[in-house]
């Protein structure tokens, strides 16, 4: 800062000797600033010559801070530090984003790059909107108009897929919809190839989708079953696709489980059609309006109408609920009998009404008599009339007085005896849904003194339970978990499921989702270890040749056999514990921590029976093992012990704690040193006592193979 005070005193010194040479006089700032104004433009004496005084041209001179010196510009342009121009449009010129007066309009333009779209993303990410609007609004014809628009009929084989595919992670509702959808656009929008490639990408990602959707192989079977048999994929589409996969691949599992599930099982297409309640009415609401037809009937009489608003229900499997009501209408009102007999003998002849629905709705009035008479008096009499005339005018078949006794002969004592049981047994189990009293319904049970009946029970108690709401099923399943340990023995839980497995076809003329509800009856027994995977198979093979029952039956197994099957069935009906898996674990680690510290063994068991995680005992035994080997107290193989005594912890169970154990061993070396020597101590013992399957340990293949058919 003093040089360069020093260097602008002398410019203004010698400018001051240049302007007046003469005058010696005080200067006054107002004339210095004179002088250095108009960007320095003096005028040097002597006819322009530059000033000497100074040493230093001082036209068109001006100094920077750092005292170099800088030519400025003409006209007042100015350099490197200067303002510039007024109208200054240097090409150098930048604007500063920090500026109050910062315009983004002034920014000069710049091409920028972009990708060119892939038509194929663009349309993937365009049927998506399409299908979650479509499952949002269940309009078909909007769904396939949006469909054309799109354009890319190329593209639709990934439409397929993609519509599928959403619709297996969906409820039953959605998958129904995606199956419409599939039929509606079929030939219209969608050609039948397209169809056959999108199903057999699905094929190919079944892998994939599995890691997501447990039970994609069921999922999928049905929906390619479903398209069979709405005609949209030929039945040949099966074994073409199945020579293209690998047989390990999930999609060749798929293609078997729908030709030999679904396809193969007798009455399949109305099995298939109806799995996701494709009348999209309750059994309530079918009711409801079949007895809206006959009233209409029967103040009209037009006949013709009548068998349209049935063919229109399209529910030709609950056509005995139509004969059934309509003889009960008869019985009601006196006036309406002739109608009646003349719009089921019409239903009839025209194939309507099937002679096998004829005879199960006659079947069933008859079963109901008892009740009836209390509000008819004469009901019984008007029935025999009713099946007299019936089979007289040939619209009901003969064969139904051969079970009543062509002769009118009475039942043995042993079928009174039995027809009683069953009155009493329905009574108890009515009891039992509205108590929740499991000690009252067994003593109610050994008062009857017929054992030989339990198998008749098991039936009775499902039956019922599957017609009513979740509360009803857990506790059905809860009973037979009480029943198996108190007075019912496995072949009763095997008889059981037989009976009810042979009569699923009647039981699914009631109950329109019976073979599912079926499934996870059983599945739920095998969860609860009320029967063993082994009594699965032992009921598939009493079951007679083409019963639709072996498919419940398959389910089942396909139940049980997913990942986290446990978890995931025993909260089948919102039941269960309610415990989650890792709240469970937490639970387990306490109750061990307290028993290893108290040594209290009745404690401990009866905290493990608390928990209602059967299924999930096998974490008991793995977490006992390794706080033993962890707290080197062999006094905890005590406990497994006393659970594997009273059948608290089954063999299974114990089984698949242990080979949990030997597959962490490694890892769990790290923390325990003598950690294989402690398992396989821990082996001998259990060989000892029994607690693990023979091939245990034998080799990785028999272990494997033991644990898979166990569990």
């Amino acid at each position: 800062m003093l040089r360069i005070a020093t260097e602008n005193a002398e410019i203004i010194s010698s400018l001051s000797l240049a302007a007046s040479p003469n005058d010696t006089g005080p200067r006054s700032p107002s004339r210095t600033s004179f002088v250095l104004s108009e960007h320095h433009h003096v005028k040097a004496p002597n006819g322009g010559q530059s000033a000497a005084a100074g040493g230093v041209a001082v036209r068109h001179v001006r100094r920077s801070h750092a005292g170099k010196s800088i030519r400025v510009k003409k006209d007042g342009a100015g350099g490197k530090g200067t303002w510039g121009k007024l109208l200054d449009t240097d090409s150098e010129s930048f604007l500063d984003h920090n500026d109050p007066n910062y315009d983004s309009g002034e920014e000069p333009y710049e091409l920028v790059g972009s990708t060119v779209s892939d038509p194929l993303d663009e349309y993937k990410k365009a049927v998506v909107s399409i299908i979650e609007e479509y499952f949002s609004t269940g309009d078909v014809e909007v769904a396939a108009s949006c469909l054309k628009e799109l354009g890319s009929s190329e593209y639709h084989p990934y439409f397929v897929k993609r519509l599928v595919s959403i619709a297996m992670d969906r409820h039953d509702k959605e998958k129904e919809m995606a199956s419409v959808l599939l039929s509606t656009l079929y030939a219209n929008v969608i050609y039948s190839t397209q169809i056959r490639q999108g199903f057999f990408m699905l094929l190919e990602s079944a892998d994939d989708l599995s890691v997501d959707i447990l039970d994609t192989v069921d999922i999928l079977a049905l929906f390619i079953a479903r398209a069979v048999v709405d005609d949209i994929l030929p039945p040949s589409f099966i074994p073409r696709a199945r020579k293209m996969l690998l047989e390990t691949s999930k999609g060749f599992e798929v293609m078997q489980t729908a030709e030999k599930s679904y396809l193969s099982a007798p009455h399949h297409a109305e099995l298939v059609e109806r799995r996701w309640g494709s009348t999209h009415l309750t059994v309530e609401e079918v009711k409801k309006k079949i007895a809206e037809l006959l009233r209409e009937y029967v103040e009209n009489g037009d006949t013709s109408e009548a068998c349209r608003c049935i063919r229109q229900l399209g529910v030709p499997f609950f056509h005995h609920e139509v004969v059934k009501r309509s003889l009960v209408l008869a019985m009601e009102i006196s006036t309406a009998e002739p109608l009646i007999r003349k719009l089921l003998k019409e239903a009839a002849d025209e194939g309507l009404i099937s002679s096998s629905q004829m005879v199960k709705g006659f079947t069933r009035l008859a079963e109901s008599l008892d009740d009836l008479a209390l509000d008819i008096p004469s009901a019984k009499t008007l029935f025999q009339t009713f099946v007299s005339q019936a089979i007289s005018e040939g619209w009901l078949d003969a064969s139904y007085l051969k079970p009543l006794g062509e002769n009118g002969e009475k039942p043995d004592k042993n079928d009174e005896n039995l027809f009683r049981y069953k009155e009493e047994v329905v009574t108890i189990i009515h009891e039992y849904f509205l108590s929740d009293d499991i000690p009252e319904l067994i003593r109610s049970l050994e008062d009857l003194g017929t054992p030989e009946h339990n198998p008749i029970f098991l039936k009775k108690l499902i039956s019922l339970a599957m017609d009513r709401k979740n509360r009803e099923k857990e506790m059905a399943s809860v009973l037979l978990s009480a029943l198996h340990i108190e007075i019912f023995s496995t072949e009763d839980m095997v008889n059981g499921f037989v009976m009810l497995l042979e009569s699923a076809e009647d039981t699914a003329l009631d109950i329109l989702d019976a073979s599912n509800e079926l499934a996870f009856f059983l599945a739920r027994a095998v969860i609860d270890d009320v029967l063993a995977p082994l009594n699965v198979e032992e009921i598939a093979s009493k079951l007679p040749p083409n019963c639709s029952g072996s498919e419940t039956v398959h389910m089942a197994q396909s139940l049980v056999a997913a990942r986290h099957a446990g978890e995931r069935i025993l909260r089948c009906w919102g039941g269960g514990t309610g415990w989650a898996v890792e709240d469970a674990k937490d639970k387990i680690q306490k109750l061990l921590e307290e028993y290893e510290s108290g040594g209290v063994v009745s404690e401990a068991c009866q905290c493990i029976r608390d928990l209602s995680m059967p299924f999930f005992n096998h974490e008991v035994v793995k977490k006992t093992l390794v706080m033993a080997m962890e707290k080197k107290n062999d006094g905890m193989l005590d406990l497994l012990q006393e659970c594997f005594g009273e059948g608290l912890i089954t063999i299974t169970q114990m089984t698949k704690g242990f080979n949990r154990i030997k597959d962490g061993l490694d890892d769990l070396a790290l923390d325990i040193p003598n950690a294989q020597d402690k398992f396989e101590f821990y082996v001998d013992c259990a060989r000892e006592r029994g607690w693990l399957l023979p091939a245990f340990g034998s080799t990785a293949t028999d272990v494997v193979a033991s644990i898979t058919v166990s569990s």
